[in-house]
C-alpha cells in the first residue's frame, strides 16, 4: 500500500477492470475508490462524485457501475477516451473542503494520467481547481482555456435526445405541447427545463431541494410534485435527471408515459429493465448515450487545436442521430435500445473506432 505523508493507497482485484483503488487521508478526512475499466480507445475521463454513501460496499459498487458506463459512452460518442469513475465519500455541502480536494488531487496524480477527473454530482469546477494545484490530471477547469461547467452541454444533448424520441414516437422532432416530467433540478435538470420551457413544452417538477423546485415551478409554470409521486405522472416522457437506479421493480410498474429520456447515469438499476420498459412499451434513450454531451465538451479540450465550444456543440447534436439509428435498430431487431446501444458500443472497442492515435500532453 503506498504512502504519501498521510495518504494510503490500496488496490483492489475486480474482474473486468483495469484498476481499482480504494484511498484514504484520514487528516484531510478523505475516503474515496477511483475505478478505470477500459483504457483501450484513450485514457479514462470521468467525474469525480462526491456523495455520502452509506457503506464502503455502496460507494465501491457506484465507482463499478458509472466507470464501466462511462467506458461505454465514450466509445458511443468516439472521444477518444476511455472509462473510469471516482467516488469520494463525504456530504458535498458540510464535508468537503480544500484539504479534503488537494489529499484527493494526491491520489489522481498517483495514477498517472490513467485517469483524468472531471466535475460530476457534488463536485463542481471550481472544486476541481483546487485538485488541479495538486495535479495535471484534471478536466473542465473554469479557465479560458478549458471546457467549464459541462452541465449546459449535458442538456444539450439531452434535449436533443428527446427529439429523436419525439421523431420515433410522434413523427415530428417538436416537443411543443408535450408533457414533460424531469426528477431532479440539479445543474443539468434546470438546463433542461429551459430549453423545454422555450420549446413549449408543459413542464412537471420534483427536486429534494422545495427553494429550488419553487423557484423553478413559478419561472416555467410548472406543475410541482413530490418526488414519491413523480413516477405515477402521467406525461409523454419521464425524464430522470437525479441520482442512478431509479428505474426498478418498485417504480417501473408506476410509470405513466410513453419514454423515458433522462440525464441522470444508470437511471435502469440493472440493465435488463431496459427489456421490462420494453414490455410495457416505454421507449428508452439509454443514459449512456443521451447524457454523453459533458464527457464530449470536456474531451474537446484535449484536442491538439485546442478548446471549441462549437465543435463541442456540433459532435453533441450527433446525439439525436445516434438515437434515431439505436431506435431504428431495437425496433427491427425486437429489441431492448440498451442491447443495441451495447452492442454497438463493444463493436466500437472491439475495432479501436474512435481510439486516440497521440498521447495527450500534460502542463
Amino acid at each position: 500500500m503506498p504512502k504519501t505523508d498521510k495518504l494510503e493507497i490500496r488496490e483492489i482485484e475486480v474482474p473486468g477492470y483495469e484498476k481499482v483503488i480504494e484511498a484514504t487521508n484520514h487528516e484531510a478526512g478523505l475516503h474515496c475508490f477511483i475505478a478505470i475499466h477500459n483504457t483501450s480507445l484513450g485514457p479514462a475521463l470521468g467525474g469525480t462524485r462526491i456523495y455520502l454513501y452509506r457503506t464502503d460496499e455502496e460507494a465501491l459498487a457506484d465507482a463499478l457501475r458509472l466507470a464501466k458506463a462511462m467506458t461505454y459512452k465514450s466509445a458511443l460518442a468516439e472521444t477518444g477516451f476511455g472509462g473510469g469513475k471516482a467516488v469520494i465519500f463525504a456530504s458535498h455541502s458540510k464535508m468537503k473542503s480544500e484539504k479534503l480536494l488537494l489529499a484527493f488531487g494526491e491520489v489522481v496524480n498517483h495514477l498517472e494520467g490513467r485517469y483524468i477527473a472531471a466535475e460530476d454530482v457534488g463536485s463542481s469546477v471550481h472544486d476541481l481547481l483546487v485538485i488541479s494545484r495538486k495535479t495535471p490530471f484534471v478536466a473542465a477547469l473554469p479557465t479560458g482555456k478549458s471546457s467549464g461547467d459541462p452541465a449546459r452541454f449535458t442538456a444539450w444533448g439531452v434535449f436533443k435526445g428527446m427529439k429523436a424520441v419525439a421523431k420515433t414516437l410522434w413523427g415530428t422532432e417538436s416537443l411543443s405541447g408535450k408533457r414533460i416530467a424531469i426528477q431532479g433540478l440539479g445543474h443539468v435538470g434546470s438546463h433542461l427545463a429551459r430549453h423545454l420551457f422555450w420549446e413549449g413544452a408543459d413542464l412537471v417538477f420534483t427536486d429534494l431541494d422545495p427553494q429550488q423546485m419553487s423557484d423553478l415551478g413559478r419561472i416555467y409554470e410548472a406543475e410541482i410534485v413530490s418526488p414519491d409521486k413523480i413516477y405515477s405522472v402521467e406525461c409523454d416522457i419521464f425524464s430522470p435527471c437525479a441520482m442512478g437506479g431509479s428505474l426498478n421493480d418498485e417504480t417501473i410498474p408506476k410509470l405513466r408515459c410513453a419514454a423515458v429520456a433522462g440525464s441522470a447515469n444508470n437511471q435502469l438499476f440493472e440493465p435488463h429493465y431496459g427489456e421490462e420498459l420494453m414490455d410495457r412499451g416505454i421507449l428508452y434513450a439509454p443514459d449512456f448515450v443521451i447524457n454523453a454531451g459533458g464527457i464530449i465538451n470536456a474531451a474537446g479540450e484535449f484536442d491538439e487545436e485546442g478548446y471549441s465550444p462549437k465543435n463541442a456543440l456540433r459532435r453533441t447534436n450527433k446525439i439525436f442521430d445516434t438515437l434515431m439509428s439505436i431506435f431504428d435498430t431495437a425496433q427491427k431487431e425486437g429489441k431492448s435500445t440498451v442491447d443495441v446501444a451495447l452492442d454497438l458500443a463493444e463493436y466500437k472497442l472491439s475495432r479501436g473506432i474512435g481510439k486516440r492515435r497521440k498521447a495527450i500532453k500534460f502542463k
